[in-house]
């Protein structure tokens, strides 16, 4: 059933927000945040201090694309006035592997006693800060640091084994929001 639905949610009062070419850049200062916003059949527009969705005639396809852009922006803001922060660690056994950035990749070296070293990609916009065997990596963009706490954990992922035996990795242990 089609129905007409309109979603709306407020700017802070110290972000500017700009919408041009299905792109939305939200400022704060010199930081700038952007994210392509493209829903068919929902026109967005920006009046009066609000980011308005609007749709004639909307089914839960549309609704449920709103509502998952409304929390997007939602995290932008929050980006806006602090970082996001991942805390991960990395666990070994028997073989000390060594952690190592370089430009835009972790370097893992002597991981389960491979000789040949594993890579995990580091988002742009992100800080990767290793102290000994914890890993915080910090981000506005909360999708971008996420998915670089991912790539880590994902590059040290055991296969064919038992995980209750092998437990060399790199684990997220702490994700933002948790412990606050």
């Amino acid at each position: 059933m089609k129905t007409k639905i309109t979603e709306q949610i407020e700017i802070p009062s110290s972000v500017e927000c700009e919408y041009k070419d299905k792109i939305l850049i939200c400022k704060k200062g010199s930081l700038e945040l952007k994210r392509k916003i493209a829903i068919p059949k929902v026109k967005i527009s920006l009046k009066d201090g609000n980011i308005i969705f609007h749709s004639e005639k909307a089914t839960k396809i549309e609704k449920k694309s709103i509502v998952s852009f409304i929390y997007h922006i939602k995290n932008m803001f929050q980006g806006l006035d602090k970082k996001f922060a991942y805390k991960l660690e990395s666990c070994n056994v028997h073989f000390p592997m060594t952690l190592k950035v370089e430009g835009s990749r972790l370097i893992i070296n002597n991981f389960l006693g491979e000789k040949t070293p594993r890579h995990a990609n580091i988002l742009p916009n992100v800080d990767v800060q290793i102290k000994g065997n914890l890993i915080t990596i910090s981000s506005h963009e909360k999708e971008s640091a996420g998915q670089t706490a991912a790539n880590f954990e994902k590059s040290t992922k055991v296969t064919n084994r038992d995980r209750r035996i092998f437990q060399d990795g790199i684990y997220i242990t702490e994700k933002p929001g948790e412990g606050e």
